[in-house]
């Protein structure tokens, strides 16, 4: 076996979930076109909330068909398992069986116990129907709360099983169940920081010679009755009676906020080696990750120290110099103070190539998918490098002095490297840096 570091890991295989559509061809195509997945809000009943839409996966309905080619062995147990699964866990497993066909692997082509997965999440909450009967028996005359009724009335109608649909590590445990990976196992609750995380620990899984392949992902919404509410009361939100498709702005003057949205995506990494045994396809090169942290000690992240730290370290650990780059894939929030802080982060770490290399932010196109965003862009700009064209930072018409970046315009040149990066309103950041495969080859 390599010695660790000798170990190359490479991107063999790629699925989603997102707002775009449920294949890497939609997702390109809405893209490359400036289609914006931001419409009505249908996932849950509206009324009082002043936000009437939002960019949901409105492709995935949850049914079987929506998990792509599957054996029937497997497409009878992900259909059985589906009742213990909220909607970010079905998410989660349909863009795994997406990505796992995507990269063609077999079971003869692998070991089960040199193959794992490290997954992403959000915090998961309940939705309001799941408790929704049990409530309601335990009504009293006066149409209050009866307390004194929960454990005989209540309880009993609660759902056994409730639970488990809601706990974070359960796409991770449901991926490795339906596909008999053994491998080493993880999951991470960084909010949108989680997917390049996740891809950060898998890397370094299969470098380290833990593995030889890894499923990394991530799945996320905040359209949801909680989440949704949540986003209101402690963020900067876009909504109004405008063109929604025209709210979601990174780096614009006239950005008032960010769209909710909900996804999910997966890598498949291989050590190059492997994936060359098998003379699998591949999409690029994982060269360099990073996670930082910064915050004050109310807990408010600082997100432009984060941001910086992550970036100068995934840069230095991929040997790239920032004039080297691409293009970038900002987090790009679409915030107020979201954006300038970021901004100042990317001067801070790439200094004068943060105003000539070009910026791309695929919110823009579909909005804050929560923990899912992160590995929706890696997947972007793959496809951009697959492609050799950007596509543009939509809805980028004036610039705003405090953000100084060049927005990407749809055509130009992808480059053959980029970086990536996210961080949350606590001051967790991570990054991630790529290379196209055909010239590093």
């Amino acid at each position: 076996m390599p010695a660790a570091a000798e170990r190359r890991v490479v991107i063999t295989g790629m699925g989603v979930v997102c707002p775009l559509g449920l294949t890497l061809e939609s997702l390109w195509r809405g893209l490359a076109s400036g289609t914006s997945a931001v419409g009505p809000l249908r996932m849950f009943p509206a009324e009082g909330l002043p936000l009437r839409h939002a960019a949901e996966a409105r492709e995935f309905t949850g049914e079987i068909e929506n998990f792509g080619p599957l054996d029937g062995e497997r497409k009878k147990a992900i259909r059985k398992g589906l009742k213990v699964m909220c909607r970010e866990s079905q998410m989660a497993v349909a863009a795994a069986q997406r990505a796992l066909h995507d990269c063609g692997i077999t079971a003869e082509q692998h070991r089960p116990e040199r193959f794992g997965c490290v997954f992403g999440s959000d915090y998961m909450l309940t939705l309001p129907e799941d408790f929704t009967a049990a409530v309601a028996a335990c009504r009293a005359a006066d149409g209050g709360f009866a307390f004194d009724r929960w454990a005989v009335d209540g309880l009993p109608l609660l759902n056994p099983l409730w639970l488990l649909k809601y706990l974070p590590n359960m796409p991770a445990s449901h991926i490795a169940i339906y596909n008999d990976l053994r491998g080493p196992s993880n999951s991470v609750t960084l909010r949108e920081a989680s997917g390049h995380v996740a891809i950060g620990e898998a890397m370094m899984t299969i470098r380290r010679g833990a593995a030889d392949v890894m499923l990394a992902g991530a799945t996320g919404t905040r359209v949801h009755p909680m989440k949704t509410v949540h986003a209101l009361q402690s963020e900067q939100v876009a909504f109004g009676d405008d063109d929604p498709t025209r709210w979601s702005r990174p780096f614009d003057r006239r950005r008032r906020g960010m769209v909710l949205g909900e996804g999910a995506a997966v890598l498949v990494l291989e050590e190059l080696e492997h994936a060359r045994s098998r003379d699998a396809r591949i999409y690029g090169e994982v060269a360099g990750h990073a996670a930082r942290q910064a915050s004050v000690a109310s807990g408010v992240g600082v997100r432009r120290r984060a941001v910086g730290l992550a970036l100068r370290r995934a840069l230095e650990m991929a040997g790239v110099a920032a004039d080297r780059l691409g293009h970038v894939h900002a987090h790009g929030l679409s915030t107020v103070t979201g954006d300038r802080e970021e901004s100042a982060a990317l001067h801070d770490a790439l200094g004068s190539a943060a105003t000539t290399v070009p910026t791309v932010a695929a919110k823009s196109h579909f909005g804050n998918l929560g923990a899912g965003g992160g590995v929706v862009e890696c997947v972007a700009s793959l496809l951009a490098l697959r492609e050799g064209a950007l596509f543009p930072l939509l809805n980028h018409d004036t610039a705003d002095p405090e953000c100084p970046v060049r927005p990407a315009r749809g055509g130009e040149p992808a480059g053959d490297v980029f970086v990536s990066t996210a961080v949350t309103p606590q001051g967790q950041a991570g990054a991630v840096v790529i290379r196209g495969w055909q010239l590093t080859a």
